[in-house]
């Protein structure tokens, strides 16, 4: 398996993999996430990866920056989305994309890394709704105990609430 940046040569690719990853109703909007993803334009840079297998695009994970209250030194990112195809599932593809991104993003300083998803899957990453608490997402979360957090650098914050603003691919409620 290898893990590079997706391009926009590999639109069709990431596509297929979240259609394929995701079931009914999901499927749909998140294979178009993560397409905007790939062409946002964004500051600092939406890290977009994909996993390769004898050639062939199997697993892609998105991250993003998203803007902290008004506070201009924190830096935080999104995971979203994740998707593996379903014949390559459980030999950790999705595991080396996260570890890839998670790494990239505290090379570059990020502080802190969100995730809406899973706490079974996610928390083996070292994500919980500890690390999450004092940042309040961009909409009502259809299932809050899925908001979680990982400090990827230790920073002195003040404790109340900050809510965090996401790209524009991300400013849609259906994907809360």
């Amino acid at each position: 398996m290898h893990i590079r940046t997706a391009t926009s040569l590999d639109r069709e690719d990431v596509r297929e993999v979240h259609l394929a990853a995701f079931a009914g109703g999901e499927r749909e909007i998140v294979s178009k996430l993560a397409i905007n993803l790939l062409s946002e334009e964004t500051t600092p840079q939406t890290i977009s990866l994909v996993a390769e297998t004898e050639g062939a695009v199997v697993g892609h994970v998105a991250f993003s920056p998203v803007a902290i209250g008004k506070d201009e030194e924190c830096h935080g990112y999104i995971l979203a989305p994740l998707g593996v195809k379903p014949d390559h599932q459980k030999r950790r593809i999705g595991s080396k994309l996260i570890e890839s991104g998670m790494q990239q993003l505290s090379r570059m300083g990020v502080e802190v890394l969100f995730v809406y998803g899973d706490p079974g899957y996610y928390s083996r990453f070292g994500f919980s709704a500890d690390a999450a608490v004092r940042y309040t997402p961009p909409y009502k979360l259809q299932y809050p105990f899925g908001w979680q957090g990982i400090a990827l650098k230790e920073r002195n914050a003040e404790r109340s609430p900050v809510r965090i603003n996401c790209v524009t691919s991300l400013c849609d409620p259906e994907l809360w």
